[in-house]
């Protein structure tokens, strides 16, 4: 008996919840629930093949699978050029929001202000 196709089909079950689930308002507690319970599913399917179909349709399941596997998956199912924009616009708003420090650090006049200046 392969343990991976037989566990593939609750693992389905639950990937599907999860996505009716994030596209309604879930109690937390119920969601947080079947989310665990497909974690424990994703656990059982060794074979990657078999995962693919389903991490592909599924974006809630490849989460919780990358969240799973983060040391080895980490975010390897994430596309390349989007994980860079995102880095990149990262960046940019934190050099954005460092130069908008450093202006208000030393405000004119050289004087500061605020309790501590009184």
């Amino acid at each position: 008996m392969n343990t991976s196709r037989t566990h593939t089909p609750h693992a389905v079950l639950l990937a599907h919840d999860l996505e009716r689930m994030e596209r309604g308002h879930p109690d937390a507690g119920q969601y947080r629930l079947v989310a665990q319970r497909l974690a424990a599913a994703l656990d059982q399917v060794q074979d990657t093949d078999v995962l693919q179909p389903l991490l592909q349709a599924s974006p809630a399941a490849a989460a919780v699978y990358e969240n799973l596997r983060y040391q080895h998956a980490g975010l390897c199912r994430s596309p390349l050029e989007a994980s860079l924009a995102a880095e990149q616009t990262a960046r940019a708003a934190i050099d954005r929001a460092q130069a908008l420090a450093r202006k208000g650090a030393a405000p004119a006049g050289g004087q500061a202000s605020g309790p501590a200046a009184a």
